[in-house]
């Protein structure tokens, strides 16, 4: 049935080791951490986390090396509920992980990456993919050539189906690096962070939909996540569209608070929501995200 398919995300799972302190600290300085712990992290692979949460079906797809972080980042996975049936292994790389310092005080956190030598999935790993279970694929932005071939894929199998049965295609461009833009034209739907809209030199989200949306295909939805200011849309219609952000009582933990959005905004969606609609919920669950620590509070009260 097709309200049984699945909607699978395709970019990074990594280990994030999270060290929550009382302030930031000083360089050259031994700080006590008010607690420690270990987080399956990656932006990709949140994403699924907040869908599964939110009871959607979902798969992810990326690599994993072998190891002790492999298995848990496996085991966590399968607490969720989330299939990673298209997962490959490389048995000789080193496992990706994240130093992550979450300020308990201010909310923020400060990630150090190191990510040496796993490769990333490419457009030959997607071949061997049974599309016909997807209902929305999204792309966490990487290797932006193979994922383009990976999309081209989707696009030659949607063109076989009528408009209600083809799976919606998203992606979403969140560091500056200049191989990423490729991706503009590729997605129905096209998130776009505050670090790249303010790359090309826009310091506002609806400045950065509207310098930006010439890039994106026509018919497509570009989306600006914005922090505290909320999120905005454009889509082909030449409206904007905004959401006000909902901010917890209490700031606690920003880590992830994209991922969650996006993981709102492809929920609503992919059920067939409003563009409107997905903003305000994306904003509302990233919003109570915000305010524990990981992701167990996202569940609908």
């Amino acid at each position: 049935m097709a309200d049984q398919k699945k909607i699978l995300c395709v970019g990074l799972v990594c280990l994030d080791i999270i060290s929550v302190v009382e302030e930031y600290p000083e360089e050259d300085t031994d700080t006590r951490c008010v607690s420690q712990r270990w987080q399956r992290g990656g932006n990709a692979s949140n994403s699924c986390t907040v869908l599964s949460l939110l009871g959607a079906p979902c798969a992810f797809m990326g690599s994993l090396a072998a190891g002790p972080v492999a298995d848990f980042v496996l085991e966590d996975f399968q607490k969720f509920g989330i299939d990673v049936s298209l997962v490959s292994e490389h048995a000789q790389c080193v496992s990706p992980a994240s130093v992550v310092i979450s300020n308990i005080r201010t909310g923020s956190r400060t990630i150090l990456h190191t990510n040496r030598d796993l490769p990333d999935v490419t457009a030959q790993d997607f071949s061997r993919v049974d599309l016909a279970q997807f209902k929305w694929i999204h792309w966490e932005g990487r290797n932006a050539g193979e994922q383009v071939k990976m999309i081209q894929q989707v696009e030659k199998f949607n063109a076989q189906l009528p408009n209600h049965q083809r799976i919606g295609i998203s992606v979403e461009i969140e560091k500056t690096r200049e191989p990423l833009y490729e991706l503009f034209p590729y997605g129905d739907v096209v998130f776009v962070s505050k670090d790249v809209a303010r790359h090309f030199g826009f310091d506002s989200p609806e400045a950065a939909l509207r310098g930006l949306y010439p890039r994106v295909k026509k018919g497509a939805v570009l989306i600006c996540a914005w922090a505290e200011k909320g999120a905005d849309a454009l889509g082909p219609d030449g409206l904007l569209l905004h959401s006000d952000a909902f901010p917890p009582e209490m700031l606690v933990d920003t880590l992830g608070a994209g991922d969650t959005f996006n993981a709102g905004v492809l929920h609503t969606l992919s059920n067939g929501g409003s563009v409107q609609d997905a903003l305000a919920f994306g904003c509302r669950i990233a919003g109570r995200k915000c305010g524990f620590h990981g992701y167990d509070g996202i569940r609908e009260k």
